[in-house]
């Protein structure tokens, strides 16, 4: 086999590369694209992993290879604490325009009007910003000023604020402020995007929030169980791999069809670089996956209560759950008390490791990292 076809992995876990590695997605795309061009702001929510990140790269590319006159901004709010780490993050950001750009020297000349301190970061070479307050309302007066910039552009802009239920921890409301400048703003298309589906939704979706029905909101589901095989199938034989449809369905049984975890699977089974693909190999990546990341499921062990981890096993061994208190599932696992169930379960959706979903009559309840829901099956 020509291991020139193998340079590069097509399944990606992270980032978004080029069209012909995402799959899907093609309704949500247009739906951003069309909120953006009808003014229209977007709250795209879904669990972790599940590609809200890679669809809205998808939508950027989408934009430049149209050559729109739109200028897009990405702000990952994952790591801030602060509206001074959210206006030094938005900042970082928007100095990452090429200068010799004409859109980029403009933004270079603006930023150095805020009199910022610029450096670079030591491993990546990426500009970096950092500011001086003297008072807190400078940090509010930034804010607005890196706003009323943008606005007065005359490219439309789409500024793209990824985990932006963070905000909620800041000691600013930044809520309201955001609100507050919103509302002045014709020339940003916003979308903010988050995986704490409950939280998201009370922050656009309560009157008593200040971003109450102040956008068009996109949930995420998986990728259709066809459309996700057929991205699969292909992508093995391009790179000359062939692989059967039943061990195509294994993955995506396996994996659940999240989009983390199915593209983990696959990115470990392409490495391999097998002529034919069979459910043999495929079964062995799946061990590996999971004892790779044995040590970190153990140190889970350590840091939960007894309950905790009981109530985590036993999801783990149904897949899902939908009567989590019901006296026939708490019978089976030994499992005291319905009340002290209910609370267990909602301390370790408090601490992410249960996902709960809603449906129309039931609530469904699973162990939220796939991967870790498999090792505790098989370990216990």
């Amino acid at each position: 086999m020509d291991m020139n076809k193998h340079l590069e992995n097509p399944f990606l876990t992270r980032g978004f590369l080029k069209d012909e590695w995402f799959c899907d997605r093609e309704t949500e795309t247009e739906k951003l694209l069309s909120n953006a061009l009808n003014g229209v702001d977007t709250t795209l929510i879904s669990p972790r992993k599940y590609g809200k990140t890679g669809l809205i790269f998808h939508l950027f590319h989408r934009i430049e290879a149209e050559n729109l006159p739109i200028k897009c901004i990405y702000v990952d709010l994952f790591h801030t604490r602060s509206l001074e780490d959210f206006v030094k993050t938005l900042a970082d950001e928007l100095i990452k325009f090429p200068p010799q750009t004409t859109f980029g020297q403009r933004v270079l000349d603006f930023i150095k009007r805020l009199r910022p301190v610029l450096s670079y970061d030591s491993l990546t070479g990426d500009p970096q910003v950092s500011f001086t307050y003297q008072l807190e309302a400078e940090k509010e007066q930034n804010l607005k000023n890196i706003l009323d910039f943008l606005n007065s552009q005359p490219e439309q802009i789409i500024l793209a604020m990824d985990e932006f239920q963070q905000v909620t921890e800041y000691p600013e409301n930044m809520e309201a402020l955001l609100r507050a400048h919103i509302q002045n703003l014709h020339n940003i298309r916003f979308i903010f995007s988050g995986s704490s589906q409950a939280l998201m939704a009370e922050m656009f979706m309560s009157p008593k929030r200040p971003l109450f029905s102040q956008t068009q909101q996109l949930h995420l589901d998986k990728i259709s169980e066809d459309k996700y095989a057929a991205f699969i199938k292909k992508l093995f034989n391009d790179g000359g791999m062939q692989i059967e449809e039943e061990v195509i369905r294994f993955i995506l049984e396996w994996t659940r069809r999240h989009t983390f975890y199915t593209q983990s699977l696959c990115n470990k089974v392409y490495s391999k670089h097998q002529s034919f693909v069979d459910l043999e190999t495929v079964k062995l990546a799946c061990c590996e996956l999971l004892d790779e990341n044995e040590n970190s499921y153990i140190q889970y062990r350590e840091l939960l209560t007894g309950p905790q981890w009981k109530i985590l096993t036993a999801l783990a061994k149904e897949q899902h759950v939908e009567q989590i208190t019901s006296s026939a599932f708490l019978q089976k696992y030994h499992i005291s008390g319905t009340t002290t169930a209910r609370r267990t379960i909602q301390s370790l959706i408090d601490k992410g490791l249960v996902l709960a979903t809603p449906g129309k009559t039931q609530t469904v309840y699973e162990v939220y990292d796939v991967f870790f829901m498999h090792w505790l099956a098989r370990e216990y």
